[in-house]
């Protein structure tokens, strides 16, 4: 069973860059694919970012495309979302999520199975 633990996030000024990670302790992801959602306080959690583990396949949601990049280390069993020129609009609780079945991503959070502890990322104006 996946078990994932985050790590990274805090509070950054807009325009600045925070990283966040994202480690399966029991090195099972690769038959998973992996998002990152955020939630802000009255909002709905919101898909960020997906990466698939056995393709080169990512997804972003327009709003952060050019600015946010995920990644992945296999051997590390890990998965990153680097985040650049982050604006107040970006502030949320950030949470990692694998899935196992169907396509690698999908926006209805109820799609995985597994979740991280959620990290809190503040960007002040």
């Amino acid at each position: 069973q996946v078990q994932l633990v985050q790590s990274g996030g805090g509070l950054v000024q807009a325009g600045g860059s925070l990283r966040l990670s994202c480690t399966d302790s029991t090195s099972t992801l690769s038959r998973y694919g992996v998002g990152w959602f955020r939630q802000s306080p009255g909002k709905e959690r919101e898909i960020v970012a997906a990466i698939a583990w056995s393709s080169s396949n990512t997804y972003y949601r327009n709003s952060v495309q050019g600015r946010f990049t995920i990644s992945k280390d296999m051997a590390a069993n890990t998965v990153s979302l680097q985040m650049n020129s982050l604006r107040p609009e970006d502030t949320a609780v950030y949470y990692c999520a694998a899935k196992r079945s169907g396509t690698y991503y999908n926006t209805d959070p109820a799609e995985y199975a597994y979740w991280g502890q959620g990290t809190q990322v503040t960007v002040s104006s």
